[in-house]
């Protein structure tokens, strides 16, 4: 099987190449920005015309989609989110290779959800930032471009090498700075916030999966669990050995809510009084992953412990 991947640098491109590259079936050609790409290409500036010549060239028969941008304004997010799926679609559409497309979406294109809920496929999305709605577009792009294609919303990725903007990333390489320099409080907020963490490597194996697949529409990647990010804080402290207290800024009455509260030293808290989790998705998101287990066969398979240690093994490198 000939599959072309767009992204092969990212956070998910990465495992999702790993993935691909161990499969003996799969002759897998990586077409991106970088230097390291088997072919070099700018989808948010490149040609359909272009892209369409080396998809008549190479003739993949998956074509997967994880580029994308996760920070930045408005217009940059619509040039890598949008507009970049709006050139592979149209090259797919005019080579006629017949290429099965597997886009990678996210949960911020449903925006918030109420307290307890899973969210379903069929839900209406209410996406609460341009990211999300960045996001959204290219899934309505994918789905009525008349291809065959299937979008997984992924949920809240985590794993080793998470990129640094992230909440959980940020989190460890706070606490790495905390146990470098003997601090024994981090000053933390937004730590009320609940996500579906899905380990990055689970996520590969639902993209191997949906791309051997029929399946079409908009499939979720999640756990079906909620965890909040005040949990998640406490197991990384366990298994990083940090003995410091935790220090919730926004937490009740403002006390320490995780570990003995100490106050020789106080490390700068994340995000400067923000919640560290800047979605647009509110206080809660939970995957309803029913489809995916129907439809994919794919189950998650790596806690949320095993990924934040992995997370924690990679940070504690820089010590």
């Amino acid at each position: 099987m000939r599959v072309l991947l767009l992204g092969a640098n990212g956070f998910l491109g990465r495992f999702v190449a790993d993935r691909l590259l161990a499969d003996p079936a799969v002759h897998l050609t990586a077409l991106g920005r970088g230097d390291d790409a088997d072919v070099r290409f700018d989808l948010a500036g490149g040609s359909p015309g272009a892209l369409t010549r080396f998809l008549g060239a190479v003739h993949p028969g998956v074509v997967i989609n994880c580029a994308g941008a996760t920070r930045g304004g408005a217009r940059d997010l619509t040039r890598h989110n949008t507009v970049a799926v709006a050139t592979v679609c149209e090259a797919l559409r005019r080579s006629g290779c017949g290429a099965r497309l597997v886009q990678l979406g996210c949960a911020s294109e449903y925006g918030p959800s109420q307290q307890g809920s899973s969210t379903a496929e069929d839900a209406i999305p209410r996406p609460g930032g341009p990211y999300g709605v960045s996001k959204l577009a290219a899934t309505e792009l994918v789905l009525g471009a008349g291809l065959d294609a299937v979008v997984l919303r992924v949920f809240s990725p985590v794993g080793p090498g998470p990129p640094a903007g992230s909440p959980l990333g940020r989190l460890a390489e706070a606490m790495r700075r905390a146990m470098q320099s003997g601090d024994s409080e981090l000053k933390l907020s937004g730590l009320g916030v609940q996500r579906d963490f899905v380990d990055v490597r689970d996520v590969a194996r639902a993209v191997h999966a949906a791309s051997l697949s029929a399946a079409q529409g908009v499939v979720n990647i999640g756990t079906g669990r909620a965890v909040k990010l005040r949990d998640a804080a406490a197991v990384l402290a366990r298994v990083a050995g940090y003995a410091g207290a935790l220090h919730e800024l926004d937490g009740p009455s403002g006390r320490p809510s995780i570990g003995a509260p100490r106050t020789e030293s106080v490390l700068d808290h994340l995000s400067a009084g923000q919640a560290p989790y800047p979605d647009g998705c509110g206080g809660w998101q939970q995957a309803d992953v029913r489809t995916a287990r129907d439809r994919l066969g794919w189950r998650p398979r790596i806690n949320l412990e095993e990924s934040l240690a992995d997370i924690w093994m990679e940070a504690a490198c820089r010590i």
